[in-house]
């Protein structure tokens, strides 16, 4: 099993969110973040006095997958979730060693 997070424009959410229901995701957690990267933040005026925004806010989308999955669902998110510009987020897939549903004790794959 894997862990996918990825971290993405706001903006992009709803188009990422009918790309992965196309290719069969049925369970995923959307979480707002803020952070920066390369984008190092931005500036905003507001009252005539400019200010800086150190950190850009964005949404972050977990997935539990199986193994053979995890392909097709990272492409789904590059595929609708790129603009080409900077600040168009990350994908991380990560090894699970275990996931446990709390209602049935449904261990592994079936608890996904």
């Amino acid at each position: 099993m894997k862990r996918i997070d990825s971290i993405i424009r706001p903006q992009n959410l709803d188009q990422v969110k009918e790309h992965l229901a196309a290719v069969g995701v049925h369970a995923l957690t959307v979480t707002e973040v803020r952070g920066f990267g390369r984008q190092k933040g931005h500036s905003e005026v507001y009252r005539g006095t400019e200010y800086a925004v150190d950190f850009v806010p964005k949404v972050m989308l977990t997935i539990i997958v199986p193994d053979d999955r995890v392909h097709d669902i990272v492409e789904a998110i590059m595929a609708s979730a790129r603009t080409g510009k900077m600040g168009d987020g990350k994908i991380f897939v990560t090894p699970l060693d275990e996931v446990v549903r709390i209602r049935t004790g449904e261990r592994g794959d079936a608890a996904i």
